[in-house]
């Protein structure tokens, strides 16, 4: 709306997209205004007291987009300060607010006829869902390949930067021409609650196939060249992944320590003749990541274009049977015979009398160092392609970090060993500029590591689930004591969902939360409560697991830590997704400033 003397003059309109306001202001008959009054120069007319009022939820912060000039406004803009220096108008209106809000669910658990979410149609209806609820933060877990033998885990991975191709979605590549619409119903599976690995491997082995026969045989010149150009690009982890996966074959899955010598020592003949032998399918291998980091791209595009960010999380180990362990085995606590010397794990404490033992090799940060943490650079930077964030796992390790003898059953006699600390840090800084980290500083945590988390302002976290028992007053996890510079979680993968928690782990402790939050709880409503404290409290972001969000029992549990089986399976069934959750979100994003 236009006001003041000469308002008939300022044709003026606002347009919205997203959360974005576009205002475009232009002048109307100057010549008579110049006329009027006795001035040749149109920048010098007296525009008076007209301007131009916008509405209150209006952001105020404004960028001039033919100036590059910025400022604030109290919600009214005066004419006499947009035609200063040009007659015209063109201003972009974005709000500055680091506080948000997101959700934690793995692509895995998203609905699809697969037997496993994927990145198709369902992982964009998702974003859709987050744009709608004023979510800024879609966090997923590792989108690494898994293993039957490491319960499909995606933080036991056999590779740090290839992709999983379980999560390629086979309706996509029907979109493209590389497999035929009538091709996919044969193959689907049964839309259950739960993810069928071994099922959805097969279906999506098989329609892989045929789709990399229609990219060999059939008119995709362009698809070809991008292919050829990925291979290039991607060569300093892709040529060793695809030869790794073919001895994998060849060896019936056995680890790479277990190969014959010629294979397990990387004996340049050895492999040279294996990669001629087996070029086609090495050249397979190698399209289907291709076709991963291509789906990737476009679903991480759809949803930064709706203003929400990707949120990885990078596992700290790497497992012993894995492409990069047996690819740079000098960085990795090994002997000549590929042999671990130290292995990874925590100590003993108060859950665990025997500590964990984790099965894989630490580091040796003596050499990494030597070699200016060349193999770390390169898997940051991966992933930090990936994603816009990155959650580090295990963050304390980057301080100091447990090492336990190789041949040890238990962790107990392990010993602390300094981490590569602020050195490794300021050299990715160097490295890679900005630090899109987050510190997952949860457990056991000593002044070591929060002085490195700190020293370089990344935030750390908080588990409501974690706030409750002794001394909750001055407990760490409890929203009243956060600071700003934090993420706050309900809970994570690792935990039960909420209404479970309170179901089992929490039982003991109603009494003390109906008292924290001043009113009477049942099961009916604890997942909500729970979402509102992590919501107001000051920490600039706040995370809800789906299930959370859902109000789901212990029976959407996502992994429970030292449990052999069962984990990893959670998943969404097609219309779970519910308006009165994404009413909520909407309504305390906006209630507690998060949108």
């Amino acid at each position: 709306m236009v006001e003041g003397e000469y308002s008939e003059y300022i044709l003026a309109f606002a347009r919205k997209h997203l959360r974005t306001w576009y205002i475009t202001a232009i002048p109307l008959h100057v010549a008579q205004l110049c006329r009027e009054q006795g001035i040749d120069d149109i920048l010098t007319i007296d525009w008076k007291d007209t301007k131009i009022v916008l509405p209150k939820e209006a952001p105020a912060d404004w960028t001039n987009t033919l100036l590059r000039t910025t400022g604030k406004y109290a919600h009214e803009l005066y004419a006499r300060e947009l035609f200063s220096t040009v007659p015209l108008a063109l201003l972009k209106l974005q709000a500055v607010n680091e506080r948000g809000a997101g959700i934690l669910m793995h692509i895995t658990s998203l609905p699809s006829a697969f037997g496993i979410g994927d990145m198709g149609p369902e992982a964009r209806k998702f974003a859709d869902f987050l744009q709608r609820s004023n979510q800024k933060y879609w966090q997923l877990l590792p989108l690494n390949p898994i293993e039957q033998g490491q319960g499909y885990s995606p933080y036991s991975s056999i590779s740090s930067r290839a992709g999983n191709p379980l999560l390629i979605s086979p309706v996509v590549l029907a979109r493209e021409g590389l497999l035929k619409e009538e091709e996919l119903s044969p193959y689907y599976l049964p839309q259950t609650g739960s993810v069928d690995y071994e099922a959805a491997g097969r279906v999506k082995g098989e329609l892989l196939d045929k789709a990399f026969q229609n990219f060999k045989t059939g008119d995709f010149p362009t698809l070809q060249q991008q292919f050829v150009d990925f291979c290039l690009t991607e060569g300093a982890w892709l040529n060793d992944f695809a030869v790794y996966m073919v001895l994998k074959g060849q060896h019936n899955g056995a680890a790479w320590f277990q190969w014959p010598d010629a294979y397990k020592k990387r004996e340049p003949e050895a492999l040279e003749k294996l990669t001629d032998e087996h070029a086609e399918t090495i050249e397979r291998i190698k399209w289907v990541q291709f076709i991963f980091t291509k789906q990737w791209k476009r679903l991480r595009t759809y949803c930064n274009n709706r203003n929400i960010q990707m949120y990885g999380d990078m596992p700290f180990y790497i497992s012993y049977d894995s492409v990069d362990v047996w690819g740079d085995q000098s960085i990795f606590a090994l002997d000549e015979a590929g042999e671990m010397t130290g292995v990874a794990g925590v100590p003993p404490d108060s859950f665990s009398e025997d500590g964990q033992l984790w099965g894989m090799p630490v580091f040796k940060w003596d050499i990494l160092k030597e070699r200016n943490y060349d193999w770390w650079i390169g898997r940051l930077r991966k992933n930090m392609e990936l994603y816009d964030i990155v959650r580090l796992d295990h963050f304390r390790a980057f301080a100091d970090y447990w090492e336990v003898p190789a041949g040890e059953k238990t962790a107990r006699n392990g010993v602390w060993k300094l981490g590569p600390g602020n050195d490794f840090f300021n050299f990715v800084e160097k490295e890679l500029g900005s630090l899109p980290f987050i510190a997952e500083d949860l457990g056991e945590i000593n002044d070591l590591v929060l002085k490195l988390r700190d020293d370089f302002n990344l935030p750390g976290m908080k588990i409501l689930q974690f706030a409750f028992g002794d001394e909750m007053p001055q407990n760490d996890y409890i929203p009243h004591n956060y600071a700003r510079n934090f993420i706050a979680y309900t809970g994570t993968h690792d935990n039960n969902t909420t209404l479970g928690w309170y179901r089992q782990e929490g039982h003991k402790y109603h009494h003390q939360i109906q008292h924290y939050v001043g009113r009477e709880l049942s099961e009916h409503d604890i997942n909500w409560v729970f979402a509102r404290l992590a919501y107001a409290s000051v920490a600039k972001i706040a995370i809800l697991p789906l299930q959370d969000v859902l109000g789901i029992d212990e029976q959407g549990r996502m992994n429970t830590p030292g449990a052999a089986e069962g984990n990893w399976g959670w998943r969404l069934v097609p219309g779970q997704l519910n308006q009165r959750a994404e009413n909520t979100l909407k309504e305390w994003t906006s209630l507690y400033n998060r949108g």
